[in-house]
């Protein structure tokens, strides 16, 4: 199916557009989470993750190295394919710092770990009740385009559940890797 006529898809060519997620389960607990992202003038991208939760559950400060497993706590996604390929990457990142990049050759089809010489940069910040991280993916890391992206957080909450947001969660439980999730569409060669 081609990507514009997934359910909920929408462009973002501007630089700073705003996304709102929306959670699962559905009610989300009173939090909210916004994502905006913008193309590097390298051909980058740049995302901050907005969160607005009060009862978060924040993994403690780490070394900033790849680490497998972070989706089982709070952490930030991007899932990121060529337009009408079936292969895509995903990049996780812990406001502990651990981040991690799997690629997949179709659904749920994990490849063989990459190496990554440069690495993607996160940076994580508390704001009065708010938290924000700000993720860097340099442009080495990032397929040709044009793209199709999933954007994606998991909440652990203090209690010890976890809420998953999503642009688009388009099936009976949250699975992020779905590509009828990646329903932003980026030409990164289109002003």
């Amino acid at each position: 199916m081609p990507a514009s006529s997934f359910p909920g898809a929408h462009s973002a060519q501007s630089t700073h557009a705003v996304h709102s997620l929306r959670p699962f389960p559905p009610d989300g607990g009173g939090a909210a989470v916004e994502i905006v992202l913008c193309l590097a003038a390298d051909g980058g991208l740049c995302l901050d993750y907005e969160l607005r939760v009060t009862d978060l559950l924040i993994p403690p400060p780490a070394p900033p190295a790849r680490t497998d497993g972070l989706w089982r706590h709070t952490c930030c996604e991007l899932f990121i394919a060529t337009v009408d390929a079936p292969r895509y990457r995903e990049f996780n990142f812990s406001p502990s710092g651990e981040w991690t990049v799997h690629d997949f050759a179709d659904y749920r089809q994990p490849l063989a770990a990459t190496v990554i010489a440069v690495p993607p940069e996160s940076l994580w910040q508390t704001r009065d009740a708010d938290y924000c991280l700000q993720a860097t993916i340099p442009a080495a890391l990032l397929p040709p385009g044009p793209w199709q992206i999933g954007l994606a957080v998991v909440l652990e909450h203090r209690a010890g559940e976890l809420s998953y947001w999503a642009l688009h969660h388009p099936g009976e439980r949250p699975d992020f890797h779905r590509r009828d999730a990646f329903t932003l569409l980026i030409d990164p060669l289109q002003p």
